[in-house]
């Protein structure tokens, strides 16, 4: 019996998401201040600065993740899940960073490429994987 393949849409998803968490990443590590200032900020002191750059660094590395997800969605189910947590957590994060007022609700544009639009197509991604696992038990 062969192996469930995926369906395209799923390859280009994860494509489009390693770019973007590459894209994104590079940009908060090399242009920390660019993200604060289309959002009205003050740049972040140290160590907040080094921190942000981090968290840049990581986005980054989601993006070298979802680029090997993207050649088998399938199969690579496991990074797809860790993408969506992250992607879960980090808008519970920014709500919960926002709500005690130590960053403005403005702020959470970025929720909405960064985490929101992913989730339906990681979503979708992991019920296929699960129905696939299903097929092949």
């Amino acid at each position: 019996m062969n192996p469930p393949t995926s369906a395209p849409w799923m390859h280009r998803w994860l494509f489009a998401a390693g770019l973007y968490n590459l894209l994104w990443g590079a940009v908060v590590v090399v242009l920390p201040d660019l993200p604060l200032r289309l959002a009205d900020m003050p740049p972040l002191p140290e160590p907040g600065r080094a921190i942000w750059q981090c968290l840049g660094m990581v986005v980054g590395v989601y993006g070298v993740g979802y680029l090997c997800a993207a050649r088998d969605p399938l199969r690579h189910w496991p990074i797809v899940l860790v993408g969506l947590l992250g992607k879960i957590f980090g808008p519970i994060g920014f709500a919960w960073t926002a709500w005690h007022g130590a960053i403005p609700w403005h702020f959470g544009f970025n929720i909405l490429t960064n985490d929101l639009l992913w989730w339906v197509p990681f979503a979708g991604i992991l019920l296929a994987a699960r129905r696939s696992a299903g097929q092949r038990a």
